[in-house]
């Protein structure tokens, strides 16, 4: 059984997100439904069926999230040697050599990321060209719109 990494934040959304879905979310369910079978014949209520389909999906999402906690390895970042070097966890600030507009990511582990909140997986192309590399280095990744170059301006580890 592999370990998947995630860092405590990220556990900590996961968790949120699953207590909410338990005490919130599956009972409101229940009680639609058991609304929608007082209402008589079950195979023509459409409140029934799209209750039931619901369901199935809060379910789906608990079992998603209890099996990706139970795989996961929590790391605390602020707990790692902070040698300026880009790891797991680090928030990296880089620029584009061609534009020079900067962005700023945080490599997480697969469980976590999502671009919208600069969050990247540590298995992305940028992560793994990031990965080991100290502030003033330049990297190349190899990107879907094609080979980019990029200088690390700052490592962070929060």
């Amino acid at each position: 059984m592999t370990r998947r990494p995630i860092t405590a934040r990220g556990a900590e959304r996961l968790r949120a997100e699953l207590k909410k879905l338990k005490s919130e979310d599956r009972p409101t369910v229940i009680k639609a439904i058991a609304e929608a079978r007082g209402h008589g014949d079950l195979s023509e209520n459409a409140e029934y069926h799209a209750a039931r389909e619901q369901q199935g999906f809060i379910e789906g999402r608990i079992g998603e999230i209890e099996g990706r906690l139970s795989m996961a390895e929590i790391i605390d970042v602020a707990k790692l040697p902070q040698n300026g070097k880009v790891f797991f966890g680090a928030t990296v600030e880089i620029e584009d050599c061609d534009s020079g507009k900067r962005f700023t990511y945080q490599v997480v582990g697969e469980d976590e990321a999502d671009i919208r909140l600069n969050l990247i997986a540590i298995t992305s192309p940028i992560a793994r060209a990031l990965v080991g590399k100290v502030q003033g280095d330049e990297v190349d990744v190899d990107a879907p719109g094609g080979r980019r170059s990029y200088e690390i301006v700052g490592v962070r580890y929060e």
